[in-house]
């Protein structure tokens, strides 16, 4: 009877090639651990049937008390599973997403840092099974968009108002830059930051 030929793979070979890789892993690692670390956040653009819009009274900020409903993309989680269960924590509701409007890079401001920030077309059931939670929201209101300046910080308000006039005229998602379109040829059909009321 003939042996069979000894495998090239011997132990030794496989003990090498699995040295390799680890040291490669750690490598990968060592990499991606030096990279910069970008925060994520998805809010929701949610309107009445007469083109309001949705906007929260935060319980915990007291620089900004009224905000888009929405939050922090959490660590493994995709924007669209935040916007979900953040929909699902502030309101008590489920939503159902239509699709990205705006996506926005704001810079880093101290204490803060950069962010990229996800706003979806959301729709949910009637206001009237809003639930919401005390540890996050003391109030909602519905806003003409005209009046968004007034209730939310500059950035953000660009940036709500371009999601408007995208929901408005189609042509999204628009990428903006703290609010402000970057790219010439990449602008809501209606004009950036233009409401309709």
């Amino acid at each position: 009877m003939t042996p069979w030929p000894r495998s090239p793979r011997s132990p030794t070979f496989e003990g090498a090639m699995a040295m390799e890789r680890s040291a490669r892993e750690r490598d990968d690692e060592r990499f991606f651990a030096s990279l910069p670390a970008t925060r994520g956040a998805a809010g929701a653009l949610i309107r009445s049937p007469e083109g309001d819009v949705l906007l929260v009274r935060r319980a915990y900020e007291s620089d900004a008390l009224w905000g888009i409903p929405g939050g922090i993309v959490e660590a493994e989680e995709s924007p669209l599973s935040a916007c979900r269960r953040e929909i699902a924590e502030e309101l008590g509701v489920t939503a159902t997403v239509r699709g990205p409007l705006v996506v926005d890079w704001v810079p880093a401001r101290y204490p803060r840092t950069a962010a990229l920030q996800w706003l979806f077309r959301v729709e949910v059931p009637s206001e009237d099974r809003f639930s919401l939670q005390p540890e996050e929201l003391s109030g909602w209101e519905w806003v003409r968009p005209g009046r968004i300046p007034e209730y939310l910080p500059e950035g953000t308000a660009r940036r709500m108002l371009t999601a408007v006039a995208v929901d408005d005229h189609g042509g999204g998602p628009v990428y903006l830059e703290d609010g402000r379109t970057v790219l010439p040829d990449h602008r809501p059909a209606g004009g950036e930051g233009s409401p309709r009321g």
